[in-house]
C-alpha cells in the first residue's frame, strides 16, 4: 500500500474510534432488546430499518450541501458529534427510546457520510482512491474488532452490566470529536490529473436525479436491489444465539468477524486500483450470496461460526470498491452530491430489507429469509453486468 495523506489517515482513526464505540453496543443489542426490554425480532428489524432509511434523505442533502458551500469538514464534525449520543441507550426504559436514539445516531451518520467520502477523494490522488477507501474501511472494521473485545472484557472480568458497557462506549466517541477538531483539514489544492468540472458547474454545483446518466442509474438500481437482500447484521447475531453461542462469546465472535473485514477491505480497496471496480464488486456479491445460502442450511454451532467468519470476505471485495467507483466518475465539485445519491439509495433500501427479512424470519423460517437475501444478491449481480467500467459518467 502506498503512503496516504495525513488527512486520510486521520479520518481513518476517526472511523476506528467511532466503530470502537458503536460496536461495543451492536452485538449486544439483540439480547438487550429481547431480555431487558422484552422486544422480539420484528422490533429489531424495525429499529435497524427505520434508523437507516430515515437518515438516507439527509445523506443526499448533506452531500449536496458540501458541494454547494464547498466545505466538507463542518458536516463531518457535526455528524460524528450527533452520532455520539448512541451510548445513552443505557438509560432507555423501553424499546421506543432505543429506536429514537438509534434514529439520532444514524441521523448523524446521514449528515457525515457523503461529505466524508467526498473529503477522502479530495485528499488523495485518483490513482490511489481504492487504497484510500480500503484504508478507511479497514480502520472502521478494526475499531469494530476492538470494541466488542473491550465489551466482553468489561462484562467478564469487571462485572459490568449491559447498561454499564453502553455508557463506557461514550469515551471513544469523545476522542472522535478531538481528532476532527484538531487534526483533519480540508484540501483546497487541485490534485494531479483532476479538474473541478465544467465552468458552469463550478458556479452552481448540482447533481439532481434528472442530471444523472442512465448507466449511473443502473448502477444505483443494482445497489438498491442488493440492499433489499442485505438486512441488518443483527439477524446474524440472532442466528449465532440460536445455534447455542453464549452471550459472553457474541462480542468476541463479532470482533473476529471484523478482523476478517479489516484485513480484507485493506487489501481489496488497493487491489481494485489494479484490476478494476466492477469485477471486485461482482466477486463480493457472489460471496455474499453463497454465504447466505450456507446460513440457510447450517445449524451446528461450529458451522454457523465458520460461515459467519467467511461473511467478512464479502466486505473486502465490495465495500470500499463501491465508493471508489463513485469517486472515479464524479467531477470534483459534484462529488458530495454523487455520494449523496449513493448513500441515499442504499439507505432507502435498508428499511424494507430489514422489515422483509424479519417478517420472513417470523412468518416462515430463518432459512427462507437467508435464501431470499441470496437470491436478491444474485439478481443485483446480473444487473451490475449491464454497467461498464466507465459508464457512470454524467451525461
Amino acid at each position: 500500500m502506498k503512503p496516504l495523506p495525513r488527512g486520510v489517515k486521520a479520518l481513518g482513526w476517526t472511523s476506528f474510534f467511532t466503530d470502537f464505540s458503536t460496536e461495543m453496543i451492536y452485538p449486544l443489542l439483540p439480547r438487550f432488546l429481547s431480555e431487558s426490554l422484552k422486544a422480539g425480532p420484528e422490533v429489531l428489524g424495525l429499529i435497524e430499518g427505520v434508523a437507516e432509511s430515515t437518515a438516507s434523505l439527509l445523506k443526499i442533502i448533506s452531500g449536496y450541501w458540501s458541494d454547494h458551500f464547498r466545505r466538507r469538514k463542518p458536516f463531518v464534525l457535526w455528524g460524528y458529534t450527533i452520532s455520539g449520543v448512541w451510548p445513552l441507550l443505557a438509560l432507555a426504559p423501553t424499546w421506543p427510546i432505543v429506536l429514537l436514539l438509534r434514529f439520532v445516531n444514524r441521523l448523524g451518520k446521514g449528515l457525515r457520510s457523503s461529505p466524508r467520502d467526498a473529503l477522502i477523494a479530495d485528499l488523495v490522488e485518483p490513482r490511489d482512491r481504492g487504497a484510500a477507501y480500503g484504508f478507511n474501511r479497514a480502520m472502521d472494521h478494526a475499531g469494530a474488532m476492538v470494541g466488542p473485545l473491550v465489551a466482553a472484557a468489561l462484562m467478564k472480568w469487571a462485572g459490568f452490566s449491559l447498561r454499564q458497557v453502553f455508557l463506557f462506549a461514550l469515551l471513544p466517541a469523545v476522542v472522535v470529536v478531538f481528532i476532527l477538531l484538531f487534526i483533519v483539514e480540508e484540501n483546497k489544492a487541485p490534485l494531479t490529473g483532476e479538474s473541478p468540472g465544467p465552468a458552469d458547474e463550478v458556479k452552481k454545483p448540482t447533481l439532481t436525479w434528472a442530471q444523472t446518466s442512465g448507466p449511473f442509474r443502473t448502477y444505483l438500481a443494482a445497489l438498491f436491489l442488493f440492499t433489499l437482500g442485505n438486512s441488518t447484521d443483527a439477524f446474524l447475531l440472532l442466528k449465532l444465539s440460536d445455534a447455542g453461542v453464549a452471550l459472553v462469546w457474541l462480542p468476541v465472535l463479532w470482533s473476529l468477524h471484523h478482523l476478517v473485514k479489516s484485513v480484507s477491505t485493506y487489501w481489496g480497496g488497493g487491489f481494485s486500483d489494479k484490476v478494476g471496480r466492477r469485477v471486485m464488486i461482482l466477486a463480493g456479491w457472489g460471496v455474499y450470496a453463497l454465504v447466505y445460502l450456507a446460513f440457510s442450511v447450517v445449524t451446528s454451532e461450529a458451522a454457523v461460526i465458520a460461515v459467519f467468519m467467511a461473511y467478512g470476505l464479502y466486505f473486502g471485495l465490495a465495500e470500499p470498491v463501491e465508493k471508489a467507483w463513485v469517486a472515479d466518475l464524479a467531477p470534483k465539485n459534484l462529488r458530495g452530491s454523487a455520494f449523496g445519491w449513493y448513500h441515499g439509495v442504499i439507505g432507502l433500501g435498508a428499511l424494507p430489507a430489514s422489515l422483509l427479512f424479519g417478517w420472513i424470519w417470523v412468518t416462515w423460517s430463518p432459512s427462507c429469509a437467508f435464501v431470499t437475501g441470496a437470491c436478491l444478491a444474485g439478481g443485483a449481480a446480473l444487473l451490475l453486468l449491464l454497467v461498464q467500467e466507465k459508464a457512470m459518467e454524467r451525461a
